[in-house]
């Protein structure tokens, strides 16, 4: 395809998209299956008219899914219920690591056994389809800071937290296949990659985050009146914590999560303690002069004054690389490794490590169940993919890899995309 006809694809779909919102609510598919279907269509599977090779442009891959995933986390951060709960967080808390290292245990055992891959490899095919997605989930994840249903509260915060969590099992693969120092016996592994990588993501992106909320509230207050650009503000939060964790070897995807999580946590508190400003109107006092604000919880705030710009952003980011993913696949993508691997992972892998996971647990045998099912997957493997092949995976693994996740994606997209609204809609029916 030329620029131009690019250019009228990506134009004409949102222009659909933006006309028919309402129509596309009533329709049993989410947008991520439209996006893929015209991928597929205008990709080598029906009309052949574009071919995007994920090997050939992998750097630029994973800068775009990189980016996709970054937005999505702030996003997801942002929409976390306030006040902060150890008892509301302790189930995404489990799913994020227990949930996450027993399906990457499991995904390894079926690519060492059936696919009859190494055993690093196993472990890295493991973290890369492991992880829950931030973006593709949209339709399972909480739509709004005010939003309090807790199956959705638990959905968004496990995908917001194990995109950072699967990062040490990618590691740890790749140290096994030699293409990462793991040190003798994965010492360096467990004490550089895992601890410090992990505690270290959180507590960098909590400092950033409470520190640019005090800053934004002190410049907003009656004694400066300072105007605040929040778009910037939230981009530049992203970027200065994600650098940052990349230059000291944390977990950048973790920082950026907790960092948009303390960011708003920390301003509605404030908003809730005028005393701390007392230039500054009250939470209740804001409420009581602006009735007809859509959230009566929202403050002038650099986290929700930065949400609908992200929001718009990770909309865009997803058309464009789910027509990507439908220009990538032909036909025989669809092999019986693929397809049986996707399977695996959505009806037992997945499942079961919830079910692990959750173990001991007040959780609801229901709530068990579609947390189970929705473990959606989508632009977080395609980033660990393209990670993985900039740091050295050899080629024939690397093409056999790029089929699997794919596969993977493309039938997560499908089948969890079907079952999303028919599913949720029952769900709070019975719950009414």
């Amino acid at each position: 395809m030329t620029n131009p006809q690019w250019f009228m694809l990506v134009g004409g779909l949102l222009l659909v998209m933006g006309l028919t919102p309402s129509l596309l609510k009533r329709l049993p598919a989410t947008s991520a299956i439209i996006y893929l279907a015209v991928g597929l269509l205008v990709g080598p599977t029906v009309l052949n008219w574009f071919h995007f090779n994920p090997l050939k442009e992998s750097a630029l891959l994973e800068v775009l899914t990189e980016v996709a995933v970054l937005i999505s986390l702030f996003s997801a951060g942002i929409k976390m219920p306030v006040p902060f709960s150890f008892a509301r967080w302790r189930t995404p808390v489990l799913l994020a690591t227990v949930s996450m290292t027993v399906t990457v245990g499991m995904v390894a055992a079926f690519a060492y056994y059936v696919l009859g891959l190494p055993l690093g490899a196993g472990v890295l095919l493991g973290a890369i389809v492991a992880p829950t997605d931030p973006v593709l989930a949209t339709d399972v994840q909480i739509r709004h800071p005010g939003d309090r249903d807790h199956l959705r509260f638990t959905l968004t915060c496990e995908a917001g937290m194990n995109d950072g969590t699967a990062f040490p099992f990618v590691m740890l693969g790749m140290g096994l296949l030699g293409l990462h120092e793991i040190g003798d016996s994965g010492l360096q592994w467990v004490v550089v990659d895992v601890l410090w990588a992990t505690l270290g993501g959180i507590a960098i992106g909590v400092v950033a985050g409470v520190t640019l909320a005090h800053l934004g509230w002190k410049l907003r207050g009656e004694l400066h009146k300072h105007e605040l650009m929040d778009d910037f503000l939230g981009l530049g939060l992203i970027g200065v914590v994600y650098g940052l964790c990349v230059l000291l070897n944390a977990w950048g995807f973790l920082a950026v999560f907790f960092a948009a999580v303390a960011l708003r946590q920390t301003e509605l508190k404030l908003a809730n303690n005028p005393k701390d400003y007392p230039d500054s109107r009250s939470l209740r006092e804001i409420r009581m002069a602006d009735s007809t604000s859509p959230d009566p919880e929202v403050t002038p705030t650099i986290s929700q004054g930065s949400l609908m710009f992200k929001e718009h952003l990770e909309r865009l980011s997803e058309l464009i690389l789910i027509l990507l993913l439908g220009g990538t696949l032909f036909l025989d993508s669809w092999s019986w490794q693929a397809v049986g691997l996707a399977l695996f992972l959505f009806m037992v892998a997945r499942p079961f490590s919830v079910l692990i996971a959750l173990l001991g647990s007040s959780t609801s045998w229901k709530m068990r169940g579609l947390t189970g099912w929705f473990g959606v997957r989508g632009i977080g493997s395609l980033y660990y993919l393209m990670f993985a092949i900039q740091h050295g995976l050899p080629e024939p693994l690397a093409l056999e890899f790029i089929q699997l996740t794919l596969i993977v994606v493309a039938m997560s997209i499908l089948m969890h995309g079907i079952s999303v609204k028919p599913l949720m809609s029952h769900f709070w029916r019975r719950n009414k």
